[in-house]
């Protein structure tokens, strides 16, 4: 195994066979090759097996509240714009308990990295439907099978305004990386939705099922065109990997929007105010 910058030795709390190995290592690569010095990164996730991930990489980390990877990230980016900040979870995390921040930061397009783990099941909590289960999966609480539509999320942040939308499969190493390389550089909110396998409480969706089910974008796809980007999105089987969607023209960010950066570019965790400014506020 390929050593980096950002390994640490320590015990990893993962079922045998996990999708999220491959993607451990893989962020280390891609972050490694990019040349990033792990003190500049901060990784925040919520609850789950996959929120677990920035405990296992040599960088800065905040673990929250299930759901509330997104919003921490988002205030740790505005905070310190020269961090390159990170926000992870799995599908239930991120789109479930998360939904609202999902919908809401792609709206305010703060600069960060979102990848999401998506292996179609609660993992942590032992196997219940999530956000992403495909109709007619059985689950110990959906017993008949999951009836609702599963949630679109790539569709859902083209049609937003997201800047940067793209699919990966954990199985497909190096599209893997260059995609996450590829979020890493954009400037602005990047979302990154990762098939990554749940051997333990998902036997329908498995290492095997994904490769049958999923195609590599070619090189001739244009992922600047916005409405062939949603449409492509909106294909599921099998599923389109890739870059789906960039933004051609670079949108502000959030920071570069926000009146606290208008007449003073100093990151705000620099800056310092007088007693007497303080006295004032609280006053």
């Amino acid at each position: 195994m390929k050593q980096t910058q950002f390994d640490i030795n320590t015990e990893i709390a993962w079922c045998p066979g996990c999708g999220n190995f491959l993607l451990l290592q893989l962020l280390k690569e891609s972050l490694d090759e990019l040349d990033v010095d792990p003190t500049n990164v901060v990784i925040s996730s919520g609850i789950g097996q996959a929120a677990k991930m920035p405990q296992y990489v040599n960088t800065s980390f905040f673990n929250g509240l299930h759901g509330r990877g997104l919003p921490v990230a988002t205030a740790i980016s505005l905070t310190n714009p020269e961090l390159l900040v990170i926000a992870e979870g799995g599908d239930g995390d991120m789109y479930g308990e998360g939904g609202n921040h999902f919908i809401h930061t792609i709206r305010r397009n703060p600069n960060i990295v979102h990848l999401v783990h998506n292996n179609m099941v609660y993992g942590l909590t032992k196997g219940q439907a999530s956000p992403t289960s495909q109709r007619g999966f059985k689950t110990p609480l959906q017993s008949e099978g999951v009836i609702s539509e599963p949630l679109n999320p790539l569709a859902l942040a083209i049609s937003l305004g997201a800047g940067f939308v793209a699919r990966t499969f954990v199985g497909n190493r190096e599209l893997t990386k260059e995609v996450i390389k590829q979020a890493v550089i954009h400037k602005g909110y990047a979302l990154v939705d990762i098939f990554d396998p749940c051997v333990s409480f998902n036997k329908v969706n498995t290492f095997a099922w994904y490769k049958e089910h999923s195609y590599v974008l070619g090189d001739d796809w244009n992922a600047s065109d916005k409405i062939q980007s949603l449409v492509k999105s909106m294909e599921s089987d099998p599923f389109p990997l890739g870059v789906l969607y960039e933004n051609p023209e670079r949108q502000p960010t959030l920071t570069e929007m926000h009146p606290a950066y208008q007449k003073e570019d100093t990151p705000l965790f620099k800056r310092r105010r007088s007693v007497q400014e303080l006295t004032s506020l609280m006053e």
